[in-house]
């Protein structure tokens, strides 16, 4: 995959995005730990004709942390990047913590969105703070130790990819791991191994945790574009629950539930279903 990085700068502050493939432009907001270098599900939409364009979102990667003030203020600087590339209207892909965004940017700049997409999405309330995962998250993802935690878990994986994978799969899967080796492909691990070696979290977890609660049902109520719902039944990462919030509030909006193993629905075998839905989902709502 040929990827061009840059950094695009206004008003002293900087976004670091990517761009792959060419065609309809697709507009990427990541999940929580990644950046401009994610690569899940890529592949299909460039076979299909599609670019893509990933800024890492605020604080992650080389985008400012000063991005991530609210919401509004980083779908200002998302639409800065947009118009300094001459894109008008994209599809828009929200994965994971990247929910929230994708949601808030479909809501209040319908004339930029021609569709949204919600992978595995966080679309409310999520990671409380009395909640155990929170309370880890905020020590083991702080600004300070985040770079020594991944490079400990990359570290750990180089030399023992399939037990970093067994290790990993709780947190991704509300499937015990022999229930789900059928639905586990051979690359899996080595996917695992390789996202882990490209994640960091700088400011833009904490960040994250933050602005999950800007997002509101009137939010997701204001979203008029055709919106895609790609949720896998097991994902032990962000409930299911998420899923079916969205489509209860979005009016034109399609659930897909999947029966990957888990979160990274681009995994396993059956990650031909998720290429397929998103691939007849946006060429059935081609650009104006």
């Amino acid at each position: 995959m040929e990827r061009k990085i840059e950094v695009f700068s206004s008003e002293g502050i900087s976004i670091e995005y990517s761009i792959v493939g060419k065609g309809e432009p697709i507009f990427v907001m990541h999940g929580g730990h990644s950046n401009c270098n994610e690569e899940f599900g890529y592949n299909s939409l460039i076979e299909n004709g599609f670019s893509i364009i990933t800024p890492s979102r605020a604080g992650y990667g080389g985008t400012s942390k000063e991005v991530g003030k609210s919401l509004s203020v980083a779908c200002k600087y998302y639409l800065k990047l947009l118009n300094h590339l001459n894109i008008h209207k994209v599809h828009l892909l929200a994965i994971s913590a990247g929910g929230p965004t994708g949601i808030y940017m479909a809501s209040k700049f319908p004339e930029r969105v021609a569709t949204l997409t919600l992978q595995s999405a966080v679309t409310k309330k999520w990671l409380m703070p009395n909640d155990k995962e929170y309370k880890a998250a905020r020590k083991l993802f702080h600004p300070n130790v985040e770079n020594f935690t991944w490079s400990l878990i990359s570290f750990m994986n180089k030399i023992f990819p399939r037990f970093i994978f067994k290790q990993m799969f709780p947190s991704f899967s509300k499937l015990k791991y022999n229930d789900a080796t059928e639905l586990v492909s051979n690359d899996d691990i080595n996917a695992i191994r390789k996202m882990n070696c490209r994640q960091r979290s700088g400011y833009g977890f904490f960040i994250d945790l933050a602005q999950i609660n800007e997002i509101t049902m009137q939010d997701l109520r204001a979203v008029t574009c055709p919106t895609l719902i790609m949720h896998s039944k097991h994902d032990g990462s962000v409930p299911l629950e998420h899923a079916y919030f969205a489509q209860e509030n979005i009016p034109s909006s399609k659930l897909c539930l999947l029966e990957s193993w888990g979160h990274l629905i681009w995994l396993g075998k059956s990650s031909n279903v998720t290429d397929e839905n998103i691939d007849e989902f946006l060429k059935s709502n081609k650009l104006l």
